[in-house]
Protein backbone atom coordinates (compact mmCIF):
# COMPACT_ATOMS: atom_id res chain seq x y z
CA UNK A 1 0.00 0.00 0.00
CA UNK A 2 1.25 3.45 -0.84
CA UNK A 3 0.30 6.81 0.61
CA UNK A 4 -2.16 7.55 -2.22
CA UNK A 5 -4.11 4.33 -1.61
CA UNK A 6 -4.08 4.90 2.12
CA UNK A 7 -5.27 8.47 1.64
CA UNK A 8 -8.23 7.29 -0.46
CA UNK A 9 -9.20 4.78 2.19
CA UNK A 10 -8.97 7.23 5.06
CA UNK A 11 -10.82 9.91 3.09
CA UNK A 12 -13.62 7.43 2.43
CA UNK A 13 -14.29 7.08 6.15
CA UNK A 14 -13.96 10.81 6.68
CA UNK A 15 -17.61 11.39 7.52
CA UNK A 16 -19.69 10.10 10.43
CA UNK A 17 -22.28 8.70 8.01
CA UNK A 18 -19.77 6.67 5.99
CA UNK A 19 -18.03 5.44 9.10
CA UNK A 20 -21.41 4.37 10.47
CA UNK A 21 -22.23 2.45 7.27
CA UNK A 22 -18.81 0.83 7.28
CA UNK A 23 -19.23 -0.25 10.90
CA UNK A 24 -22.63 -1.77 10.01
CA UNK A 25 -20.97 -3.79 7.28
CA UNK A 26 -18.12 -4.85 9.55
CA UNK A 27 -20.67 -6.06 12.10
CA UNK A 28 -22.59 -7.90 9.37
CA UNK A 29 -19.48 -9.94 8.65
CA UNK A 30 -18.82 -11.81 5.43
CA UNK A 31 -22.54 -12.08 4.59
CA UNK A 32 -22.79 -8.33 4.13
CA UNK A 33 -26.00 -6.37 3.74
CA UNK A 34 -28.14 -5.31 0.85
CA UNK A 35 -28.88 -1.65 0.22
CA UNK A 36 -32.39 -1.93 1.68
CA UNK A 37 -31.07 -3.35 4.94
CA UNK A 38 -28.48 -0.60 5.24
CA UNK A 39 -31.07 2.05 4.44
CA UNK A 40 -33.48 0.67 7.02
CA UNK A 41 -30.83 0.51 9.74
CA UNK A 42 -29.23 3.86 8.93
CA UNK A 43 -32.35 5.84 8.08
CA UNK A 44 -30.51 7.53 5.20
CA UNK A 45 -32.27 8.70 2.07
CA UNK A 46 -31.57 6.39 -0.90
CA UNK A 47 -29.58 8.99 -2.85
CA UNK A 48 -27.48 9.88 0.20
CA UNK A 49 -26.80 6.22 0.94
CA UNK A 50 -25.86 5.57 -2.69
CA UNK A 51 -23.34 8.42 -2.50
CA UNK A 52 -21.78 7.09 0.71
CA UNK A 53 -21.62 3.53 -0.60
CA UNK A 54 -19.90 4.76 -3.77
CA UNK A 55 -17.30 6.64 -1.72
CA UNK A 56 -16.63 3.55 0.42
CA UNK A 57 -16.33 1.40 -2.70
CA UNK A 58 -14.02 3.93 -4.37
CA UNK A 59 -11.81 3.79 -1.26
CA UNK A 60 -11.80 -0.03 -1.57
CA UNK A 61 -13.29 -0.31 1.91
CA UNK A 62 -16.31 -2.25 0.70
CA UNK A 63 -17.10 -4.57 -2.16
CA UNK A 64 -20.40 -4.61 -3.99
CA UNK A 65 -21.82 -7.57 -5.86
CA UNK A 66 -25.03 -7.68 -7.81
CA UNK A 67 -27.22 -10.71 -7.15
CA UNK A 68 -30.16 -10.30 -9.53
CA UNK A 69 -31.74 -6.98 -8.62
CA UNK A 70 -30.05 -6.86 -5.22
CA UNK A 71 -26.67 -5.33 -4.50
CA UNK A 72 -24.82 -7.00 -1.64
CA UNK A 73 -22.33 -4.77 0.16
CA UNK A 74 -19.52 -6.29 2.21
CA UNK A 75 -16.68 -4.82 4.22
CA UNK A 76 -13.37 -5.44 2.47
CA UNK A 77 -11.69 -6.95 5.52
CA UNK A 78 -8.37 -7.56 3.79
CA UNK A 79 -8.08 -3.92 2.74
CA UNK A 80 -9.27 -2.65 6.13
CA UNK A 81 -6.56 -4.72 7.81
CA UNK A 82 -3.95 -3.42 5.37
CA UNK A 83 -5.09 0.16 5.96
CA UNK A 84 -4.85 -0.22 9.73
CA UNK A 85 -1.45 -1.85 9.42
CA UNK A 86 -0.29 1.00 7.20
CA UNK A 87 -0.59 3.37 10.14
CA UNK A 88 1.17 1.06 12.54
CA UNK A 89 3.93 -0.41 10.41
CA UNK A 90 6.33 2.38 11.26
CA UNK A 91 5.24 2.61 14.86
CA UNK A 92 7.97 3.97 17.06
CA UNK A 93 10.53 3.91 14.21
CA UNK A 94 11.97 7.22 15.38
CA UNK A 95 12.22 6.26 19.02
CA UNK A 96 15.74 5.99 20.27
CA UNK A 97 17.02 3.74 22.98
CA UNK A 98 17.36 6.82 25.22
CA UNK A 99 13.70 7.73 24.66
CA UNK A 100 12.67 4.20 25.54
CA UNK A 101 14.82 4.29 28.71
CA UNK A 102 13.28 7.65 29.67
CA UNK A 103 9.76 6.26 29.28
CA UNK A 104 10.57 3.38 31.61
CA UNK A 105 11.81 5.69 34.39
Amino acid sequence: MNIENASLGFAAIGSPQRLSVLLMLVKAGRLGMNVGQIQEESGMAPSTLAHHLRMLADGDLITQRRDGRTVINRANFDHLETLGSYLLRECCANETIETKKGDAA
